[in-house]
C-alpha cells in the first residue's frame, strides 16, 4: 500500500462537468490524495483532465472507481475498466469497487467477483472491494473471494444512518469501512448536539463528523465545491473525542438513509 494518507478522501458524486473537474483539482491543491469517482457519476474524464493537469506524480495518488452492474458480464466487465482508465487518464485504479450488488441477483456473484478479481491480476487495480453490500451480502463475497481479497467495503454511515452491525462485521473480518455521504447531504450539519459538541472542542461541525469517523476507523470521502469547505475538512484537528461525545453522537442514529434506490439490496438493521 502506499504511503500516503488515503483515510480522508474527496468524493465526487453529482458533481459534473466544470464543477467536477473545478472541485477535484482545489482539493488536489489543497492536499488531497484520494479521490473517489465512479463509471455511473459520469464525471471520470472531468476528474482525470483534473488530476493531469494537477502535476502530482501518479505514485502519490489515491484513485478509486467503481463498475456499474450493466458492465456485470463477463463481455463487458474488463473493457468497462479499461474505458475507466482511458477517461482517468491513468493506467491503474488503486481501489476498483463494484458498485451495488447486481439487483435481484441477475448477475450471479461468482461471475462478477471474479471479473473484479482479474482486474487486479491485470494490473488494471492494486486493490478491489465492494460497495452498498449487506452482512449476507459481504459473506457471500468473502466466501467467494477468501479472506484478504477484499481491500473495503464503501457504505453509507453518518450520524444519522451509523450502520453499527455492518461497520462492526466489516472490521471483524479484515474489511476495511469506507464511509460515504458524511453529512448526509448536510443534514447533520444542522444538528443542534452535533454543533454543540463541535464549539466545545473548537472546532466545526464538519470537522467533528469526520474525527468521529475517524475514532471509529472508517476512511470517508467528503464532497464539497468550495474551497474553504474544502480546506477546513482536510484541515487535521488535534481533538480526540472523548467517550461522552462518542455516546452523544451515537443516540442520534435514526436509520435516515439517504442512498436507498429501487435496486438496493434488503438492508441490516
Amino acid at each position: 500500500m502506499k504511503n500516503i494518507n488515503f483515510t480522508l478522501g474527496m468524493g465526487t458524486f453529482r458533481r459534473q462537468d466544470k464543477v467536477a473537474y473545478d472541485s477535484v483539482k482545489m482539493a488536489l491543491e489543497e492536499g488531497y490524495r484520494h479521490i473517489d469517482t465512479a463509471q455511473i457519476y459520469g464525471n471520470e474524464a472531468e476528474v482525470g483532465q483534473a488530476i493531469a493537469d494537477s502535476g502530482i506524480p501518479r505514485d502519490e495518488l489515491f484513485i478509486t472507481t467503481k463498475v456499474w452492474f450493466e458492465a456485470f458480464s463477463e463481455d463487458k466487465f474488463v473493457e468497462s475498466v479499461k474505458e475507466s482508465l482511458s477517461k482517468l487518464k491513468i493506467d491503474y485504479v488503486d481501489l476498483l469497487l463494484i458498485h451495488w450488488p447486481s439487483p435481484q441477483d441477475e448477475v450471479d456473484m461468482t461471475l462478477y467477483l471474479n471479473e473484479l478479481k482479474k482486474t487486479k491480476k491485470m494490473g488494471l487495480a492494486r486493490e478491489i472491494g465492494i460497495s452498498n453490500f449487506t452482512i449476507a451480502l459481504t459473506q457471500q463475497a468473502l466466501d467467494i473471494l477468501g479472506e484478504g481479497e477484499l481491500f473495503t467495503n464503501q457504505i453509507e454511515v453518518h450520524p444519522y444512518l451509523q450502520n453499527d452491525k455492518l461497520v462492526d462485521y466489516c472490521q471483524a473480518n479484515g474489511i476495511q469501512v469506507t464511509g460515504y455521504m458524511p453529512f448526509a447531504y448536510g443534514k447533520v450539519l444542522a444538528n443542534e448536539t452535533l454543533k454543540s459538541i463541535a464549539e466545545k472542542n473548537q472546532i466545526s461541525t464538519a470537522q467533528l463528523v469526520i474525527q468521529w469517523l475517524a475514532q471509529r476507523d472508517i476512511i470517508t470521502i467528503p464532497s464539497s465545491t468550495k474551497r474553504k469547505n474544502l480546506r477546513s475538512n482536510f484541515e487535521q484537528v488535534s481533538v480526540k473525542l472523548s467517550d461522552a461525545d462518542m455516546n452523544y453522537i451515537a443516540e442520534l442514529d435514526c436509520n435516515d438513509r439517504q442512498a436507498n434506490p429501487d435496486f438496493s439490496p434488503k438492508w441490516d438493521l
